[in-house]
């Protein structure tokens, strides 16, 4: 597939930001100071593209915060987080980060949300030997770059994120197995490889590509791809989304009354009530999709995780909150071990020889900071979000059998 435009901007912004810390130098720009508030720096898309997720990373790190300064604080101090908007914007990611550590001089980073923007962002953190939690950010392409201080606190990266389900569908008896599938995807360092990790397991169990198709980052009218998808009527659908894009996209498919058996779709349908809200409730119905969190896991800590969030936000939590706490989470073990903010290498060192127990259940890391972990499949069933596979953690054995949009709900 030829490099697209985004792309190219990506490689582009991702090495200036290297470029621009050269003239910031190197090492955290705290002073390492042992009194007053911890502060944790964080530029999250707020505004954009990405703002519905970026908004949900931001009350994950915000009822983090709340409950660590309940019990005294982070080494004794209380945890100040200083967060920033960079609507979406790889140029501002730079920016943000590069003045949260000079001029803000936060003691700690923490990620932002996507691929797109963790890409630039965490150059920076490396640029200046700073840890680099990640909530999510989940592309190979982070890990291809021999960073020591960056780290994914999900189970998996994007490419094996859809596996549970592929191997689920590819292993279905042949009267229930589709025969055809469509690959949509938004043209995004995470959404592309989940769809082509998907992709490959089903192609080798036989199931026929009928249609493939990257748009760009800014679409927003989808009725020709789904035109164009309906025509080579699949079975099955693979959408590689983000949220506005997932939605945008469902509610074409519904428009043009082009409903495939089975439809999976990354991200979008993660965002609990939102997504409901902004499809329809009865649209829901049947979506599968790959999942980090399941507020009903008994997972160390997440019942209190989930009942500070209901508490503070009157909501359930969407998986982005769960992950940007598990980043959190993460954070502050590497700190509580070490004893200290200032040795953010030794933090990185411990990281890499250690697990760490979270809300999405414990997290370990290879030597370039990709976890070892793996995804859970879920489903939208009757307005509910329920854990479909593994069999292990699921909370419910029943698996609908398709897509089965019934009104906007």
């Amino acid at each position: 597939m030829p490099t697209s435009p985004q792309r190219r901007r990506l490689t582009a912004v991702t090495a200036a930001s290297i470029l621009l810390l050269t003239a910031a130098g190197c090492g955290s720009g705290s002073g390492n100071s042992t009194s007053g508030p911890v502060k944790i720096g964080a530029s999250l898309p707020l505004t954009g593209e990405f703002s519905q997720p970026g908004q949900a990373a931001r009350r994950g790190y915000e009822v983090w915060a709340k409950a660590i300064n309940a019990k005294g604080g982070l080494l004794g101090r209380r945890v100040q987080l200083v967060i920033k908007d960079d609507a979406s914007n790889q140029n501002s990611i730079v920016a943000d980060y590069n003045a949260l550590i000079s001029q803000d001089r936060v003691d700690l980073l923490l990620g932002t949300f996507s691929s797109l923007l963790n890409l630039p962002a965490s150059a920076v953190a490396e640029r200046n030997r700073m840890l680099y939690v990640e909530p999510a950010g989940g592309s190979p392409e982070m890990f291809s770059r021999g960073f020591k201080y960056l780290f994914f606190s999900q189970q998996t990266t994007a490419d094996k994120q859809g596996a549970a389900f592929a191997d689920w569908i590819a292993k279905l008896p042949a009267a229930q197995r589709p025969r055809t599938a469509a690959y949509p995807s938004i043209d995004d360092p995470f959404a592309v490889p989940t769809v082509q990790g998907v992709r490959k397991i089903l192609e080798k169990a036989g199931i026929r590509t009928v249609y493939r198709q990257t748009y760009a980052i800014d679409t927003k009218n989808f009725d020709t791809i789904v035109s164009r998808m309906k025509a080579a009527a699949p079975d099955l659908v693979v959408s590689g989304a983000q949220f506005e894009d997932g939605v945008g996209l469902t509610r074409s498919m519904e428009k043009a009354d082009f409903t495939p058996k089975w439809l999976f779709q990354t991200n979008a349908p993660t965002l609990g009530s939102q997504y409901a809200k902004a499809v329809g409730t009865g649209t829901t119905e049947g979506v599968l999709f790959p999942v980090s969190h399941a507020a009903q896991a008994r997972t160390p800590g997440n019942q209190s995780f989930v009942d500070a969030y209901r508490t503070q936000y009157k909501d359930s939590p969407p998986e982005d909150a769960a992950d940007a706490y598990a980043a959190a989470q993460t954070l502050q073990s590497a700190v509580e071990a070490v004893g200290t903010v200032s040795d953010q290498t030794k933090m990185a060192d411990w990281l890499r020889a250690n697990k760490v127990q979270t809300v999405l259940g414990p997290l370990g890391w290879k030597a370039d900071g990709s976890p070892t972990g793996s995804f859970m499949t879920g489903q939208w069933q009757n307005g509910q979000v329920q854990i479909v596979l593994p069999a292990g953690v699921a909370t419910t054995r029943t698996i609908v059998q398709g897509w089965k949009p019934g009104g906007t709900g």
